[in-house]
């Protein structure tokens, strides 16, 4: 009897069904997982988990400071909310690392566009939370323009850097430097100056690594002093913040601030090197934010200093990454984006743990992907997509790798 031939798989819509999970897997979902850089994927949803250990410590402590009469103490309210934002944030985070670069870029040019002309909006309809008007919205659907932005921001800033090796007398630093001090003005309406500090710190490193003349960035560098005076002299949060740095044992208008910090320091320490344990620690019942501003301060309690410093290991890890993955990049405009968002990415994480260490003056910044919020967490999921976007390993990202198409033999 004839032996029959080996069948061959039939072409479909995802290829041959050999190599499938494989590195010849090349359906949709295959391409991504093998051109994504997997370590820094790994790297956030570690930082993810860890956020999400760190709000079921501390919401209990928030929960009881926002109970009252009205409202029942429930203590892992806050938890069972970041779960929630979480489930929202991951798909939002694995699509747009799908982008090709060119639909990011536009989305981003699009997207500073519209958040810029709502930041403008936020002083007068924005709803005032401690003081601070931020957020616009209503209920569940309040969100934090600034939060957004900053992606969106750095891509644009990029796109308009990158264009200088095509049109040598577009006065690239002139315009970045109005969109940034447009942005700067408009935070400091609300007032926001931590935000403030992060977007010119990003400009500035911008400017940097995209080649700007020494003498242009030693100008820039001198307005810094100037800018920092006139703040001190006609910007109260500014001033009130200044003073509690510098002066903590002067009674003032820096007092509330020196408390926070003065409290988050003591939180941070009060744990040891190994912590009180889950559930154990009860400085964080002082703390006035201590799901969101000061959560480092509450894994150092209950988890220790040195579960401390492997969230600040994880956070160089990160940034490391990205520049070592950028060293063979040739493409500027991606150099730029990915660049920026990683500084923007440690430049926010350091200034949080700062502030909870005492370092530097309170900031209301969140430490990303470990802080409570819906706005925080899915802009920097928009943040991360997009530089996993910048930085995958396909040679076709002007368009699309993941579009469906039949294979024939």
């Amino acid at each position: 009897m004839s032996e029959r031939a080996p069948k061959t798989p039939r072409p479909g819509l995802i290829g041959s069904m050999k190599g499938r999970g494989g590195r010849g897997d090349r359906s949709p979902l295959g391409t991504w997982f093998w051109d994504i850089d997997r370590v820094l994927l790994l790297l956030t949803l570690f930082l993810i988990a860890i956020g999400l250990i760190a709000v079921a410590a501390a919401s209990p402590a928030t929960a009881m400071r926002y109970s009252g009469e009205h409202r029942k103490f429930a203590p892992l309210y806050y938890f069972w909310r970041q779960v929630m934002w979480v489930g929202v944030s991951l798909p939002v985070l694995f699509i747009v690392s799908m982008l090709p670069v060119v639909t990011a870029r536009r989305m981003a040019v699009l997207g500073t566009a519209v958040l810029i002309a709502v930041l403008a909006v936020t002083p007068f309809i924005g709803v005032s939370i401690n003081g601070a008007r931020r957020w616009v919205g209503f209920g569940i659907a309040q969100f934090q323009p600034s939060e957004f932005l900053k992606p969106m921001f750095i891509v644009t800033t990029a796109w308009i850097l990158s264009l200088r090796a095509k049109e040598k007398d577009l006065p690239a630093t002139l315009i970045t430097m109005g969109m940034t001090g447009l942005v700067a003005g408009l935070l400091m309406l609300q007032p926001d100056f931590g935000q403030t500090i992060v977007f010119c710190l990003v400009w500035l490193a911008l400017l940097m690594i995209s080649g700007t003349p020494m003498r242009v960035m030693l100008a820039i560098g001198s307005l810094a002093p100037i800018g920092l005076v006139t703040a001190y002299m006609f910007y109260g949060v500014a001033r009130s913040r200044i003073n509690a740095f510098l002066f903590p044992d002067v009674d003032g208008e820096g007092a509330a601030d020196h408390f926070q910090v003065n409290a988050a320091h003591n939180t941070l320490t009060a744990g040891g090197w190994t912590g009180t344990g889950p559930g154990g620690g009860t400085a964080k019942f002082g703390l006035p934010e201590a799901h969101t501003d000061y959560i480092f301060s509450v894994i150092g309690e209950e988890f220790g200093l040195i579960a401390c410093s492997i969230i600040a290991l994880v956070f160089l890890a990160i940034v490391v990454r990205v520049f070592v993955k950028l060293l063979d990049e040739q493409d500027e405009f991606k150099l730029y984006a990915a660049s920026g968002l990683a500084v923007q990415f440690g430049a926010q994480a350091l200034i949080s743990m700062a502030v909870n260490t005492g370092l530097a003056p309170s900031k209301g910044m969140t430490l990303p992907f470990i802080s409570y919020g819906g706005s925080s967490m899915i802009a920097l999921s928009i943040g991360m997509g997009l530089l996993l976007a910048f930085t995958r390993r396909n040679p076709f990202l002007t368009r699309s790798p993941y579009v469906v198409r039949w294979s024939g033999q």
